[in-house]
């Protein structure tokens, strides 16, 4: 059993990959933590990364390079300003050193000290190594594994003790959907309720609504500057920018006044159902453009599935509900951690591992699930959500084009949250007990579909689109 919070799901980064750029970027950050915790960061004279598996073949792609690097100077991936990552990936090149922790610095090629390994350790497909070289000529390593949405882990015995541990401190632990509504049966409550009670066992009311508070806030911010910025995204594909050219013909000539009064402004605009559709797909696009330009955005639950539930969360702000506002947009987000920790508990939130079906299927289903209570229906109905979310994403492959989070990912994150609108209309509109596919079998279902999904279409970039679209042609 498991205790997942949901600011473990929801979690403040940087572009353009969770696994791929906050997890190794991160476990920079836990290695540094490491060294001084065994007093041997100042005798550290050299520091060499080896990347395996998923990581190897689309770490370029991913940034996963510049994430190392960053996470070694000591830079926080959730407060680092965006327009100083690329200076210091740029001044650890050319003056051939870095700043190891903002303790002393040390020499450091990008070239030869961060190597790309193809094979794939056993534990996970998205394994790496630190090897710290010490005065005293003698090395230090540890391997880590970043195993989506962020988390990172070092070995499996370790994973498992600190999952035990944590188990004990919900009131209402749920390993399974079916304990996740046991639980609202027994309390008279909805899910939101019981997340709630969950997430007051680790901090206050006021820590609660402040985190959460950010991390609305930091997803309304990606979305405003998505549909502001406009020219072609980084990385040699060419791929233009969308989001502000629809929000633009959508919206007219709108001043530029910050995203703080932008929900009520966009609630003026006509509401007919292809401009709903375009503002939905508007919304979850900008995000993913921010995300694949290397910018600051919410995993929820992995970078490359950003834009589907800051999308249906606004859909509902601005379409559905003109009255919303705070408590709503709580509802949803502690609804759709809880549905995403169920998921990773379950299967996988990996694309490594489980394919596209793994982010954007879980982020879609996150979404539904989320929706269906904000609309009124019961705690069987937002896991009816959930799980028909799902159900229309099994087996989703993860091929993205030279290694990059956009071609197919941010078209991706637009279809998976118009699929969590249409879940929830059809949750809220069935009887839940009638339902031929409970939520937990669609879970272990995805679960197995990883399992037998060929590799090359987890995240390496070998197969499907990938490898099918001539990158002399983009």
């Amino acid at each position: 059993m498991e205790c997942i919070s949901v600011f473990d799901m929801l979690k403040v980064g940087i572009g353009p990959s969770s696994s791929h750029t906050l997890g190794p970027w991160k476990a920079g950050l836990r290695f540094l933590e490491e060294l001084r915790r065994t007093e041997k960061l100042a005798q550290v004279t050299r520091v060499r990364v080896m990347l395996y598996g998923s990581l190897s073949l689309t770490g370029r792609g991913h940034a996963t390079d510049v994430a190392v690097q960053m996470g070694l100077t000591g830079a926080q991936p959730e407060t680092v300003p965006i327009d100083s990552v690329q200076p210091t990936i740029a001044g650890i090149r050319e003056r051939g050193e870095l700043n190891l922790g903002g303790s002393h610095s040390i020499p450091f090629d990008p070239d030869s000290d961060i190597t790309f390994q193809k094979k794939f350790l056993p534990f996970h497909a998205n394994g790496l190594t630190y090897e710290a070289s010490l005065r005293n000529g003698k090395k230090w390593s540890e391997t880590y594994y970043s195993i989506g949405g962020g988390f990172v882990v070092k070995r499996e015995q370790e994973n498992a003790r600190r999952k035990k541990e944590a188990f004990n401190q919900f009131p209402f632990p749920s390993s399974t959907g079916a304990e996740l509504l046991e639980h609202c049966h027994s309390a008279g409550t909805s899910i939101s309720e019981i997340v709630l009670e969950n997430e007051r066992s680790l901090r206050s009311d006021e820590e609660i609504d402040a985190g959460l508070r950010r991390i609305w806030e930091t997803m309304l911010a990606s979305m405003y500057e998505g549909c502001h910025t406009p020219g072609e995204l980084p990385g040699g594909l060419n791929v233009k920018r969308r989001a502000a050219e629809i929000y633009k013909n959508l919206r007219g000539d709108y001043p530029y006044d910050g995203p703080a009064n932008w929900p009520e402004a966009i609630r003026n605009t006509r509401v007919q159902f292809r401009q709903i559709l375009k503002w939905v797909s508007c919304f979850a696009l900008s995000v993913n453009e921010v995300n694949a330009s290397l910018g600051r955005i919410v995993t929820a639950p992995t970078n490359g599935s950003a834009g589907v539930i800051p999308a249906v969360l606004m859909y509902y702000l601005v379409i559905e509900n003109h009255r919303a506002g705070f408590p709503e947009i709580k509802r949803f987000l502690l609804v759709a951690g809880e549905i995403g920790s169920l998921f990773k508990k379950g299967a996988t939130i990996s694309a490594a591992m489980g394919g596209c079906q793994a982010e954007i299927g879980v982020s879609s289903a996150m979404a539904a699930g989320a929706l269906t209570e904000l609309l009124g229906g019961s705690p069987a109905q937002v896991l009816m959500a959930a799980e028909i979310a799902m159900e229309h994403h099994l087996g989703l492959t993860c091929d993205p084009i030279g290694g990059l989070v956009q071609i197919p990912c941010i078209e991706r994150n637009s279809m998976g949250a118009i699929k969590a609108i249409n879940a929830a209309e059809l949750a809220f509109d069935s009887d839940a007990a009638s339902a031929k596919v409970p939520f937990d079998k669609v879970v272990q279902t995805m679960w197995e579909t990883a399992r037998d999904m060929n590799s090359k279409y987890k995240e390496t970039s070998e197969g499907g689109l990938a490898v099918g679209v001539n990158l002399s042609d983009c």
